[in-house]
């Protein structure tokens, strides 16, 4: 596993990548300590897409990622990630919303589990669920950082397509 820093506008992120694709992209929080296996190397060679790509997001320059991602999870956690990339760009949904999504509206708690055990932050936009109320709630990152992305995302959202008649 390889693994770096990058520094943004929200704080320090650790991201780790290994041959399948990319493994974590997460916040730095220095009361848990890092989650650094044994085996990972520092370098970029296989984060420099990564890397590229946070930064043009981070300059209000791109709104879609296209990286291979490999996180490590359960069927049910992997199920909820993969909802979690499709809600778009400058967008919110809700914990409800999302377990309705996957055919289960009562896995409300469950969905808010999967989301707060996303490993790959940002790219899989897990600071895009919200509570029911239109409350922010959870993030690993923390609230502040989530109401930044939250922002950012409104701010550099595409205009919609008005529609001639």
């Amino acid at each position: 596993m390889e693994y770096d820093y990058l520094e943004t506008p929200i704080g320090r992120l650790l991201l780790a990548a290994d041959e399948r694709g990319l493994r974590y992209v997460e916040f730095e929080r220095r009361d848990q300590g890092e989650c650094i296996g044994p085996d990972w190397r520092r370098g970029r060679a296989r984060l420099g897409a990564v890397v590229e790509q946070l930064e043009a997001y981070f300059a209000g320059e791109l709104h879609l990622f296209d990286l291979p991602l490999a996180a490590e999870g359960t069927d049910f956690r992997k199920n909820v990630w993969d909802e979690l990339v499709q809600i778009p760009y400058g967008d919110t949904t809700s914990y409800i919303a999302l377990a309705r999504r996957l055919g289960n509206p009562n896995a409300m708690r469950a969905v808010g589990a999967a989301n707060g055990a996303n490993p790959i932050a940002i790219i899989v936009p897990c600071h895009r669920v919200i509570g029911h109320d239109g409350q922010l709630v959870g993030f690993g990152g923390g609230l502040p950082a989530k109401r930044w992305l939250l922002a950012h995302e409104r701010h550099h959202a595409p205009a919609p397509l008005l529609e001639l008649s």
